[in-house]
Formats: structure tokens, C-alpha cells, sequence
């Protein structure tokens, strides 16, 4: 299912920091805050866009992390980002 049908998972989106600036975060994002360009369906504002950081295009899903839903999704990559950071 494409990024942009339903309701998306957006752990991507809060779990992990972001150093590059991203349009409504200039200084990038801290882990475990939300980014400003995730919508109420928690998919991203600038999905296929130019100005989307390349941080964030270059993300890929995988199994392990997305398939067992949203919760847990954002559980591992919050581990994740604890001990890489």
C-alpha cells in the first residue's frame, strides 16, 4: 500500500532526531517529537517533494520495524535511536 493511501505509521516520523533543517523546523527535529510535516492520518506532508530531507527519503520500511504496527514500530526505532545516539 502506497505511503499516501490511509493512515500511515509515522514512527519514522517522531522516534528517530533529525540534524538537517526540515520547512517548519529549522534546526532540525530531537528525538521523540513530532514532526511538523507529519498530518493527522501521520503521513508525511512532504512525501515526493523537493524540500523533504534527504534524511527522510532515504528511510526504508523494513519488516522488523513496520510490520507488527504502529506502537511497536515507534518502540523500536525509540530504542534504536537510544543507543546510536
Amino acid at each position: 500500500m502506497s505511503e499516501r493511501l490511509g493512515r500511515g505509521c509515522g514512527a519514522c516520523c517522531i522516534a528517530p532526531s533529525i540534524s538537517s533543517p526540515i520547512p517548519g523546523m529549522p534546526n532540525g527535529k530531537p528525538a521523540g517529537i513530532r514532526c511538523v510535516q507529519l498530518d493527522e492520518n501521520n503521513l508525511c506532508k512532504l512525501f515526493g517533494l523537493s524540500n523533504r530531507p534527504a534524511v527522510c527519503g532515504n528511510f526504508k520500511s523494513d519488516t522488523m520495524i513496520c510490520s507488527s504496527g504502529p506502537e511497536a514500530a515507534l518502540k523500536v526505532l525509540t530504542d534504536l535511536e537510544a543507543h546510536t545516539s
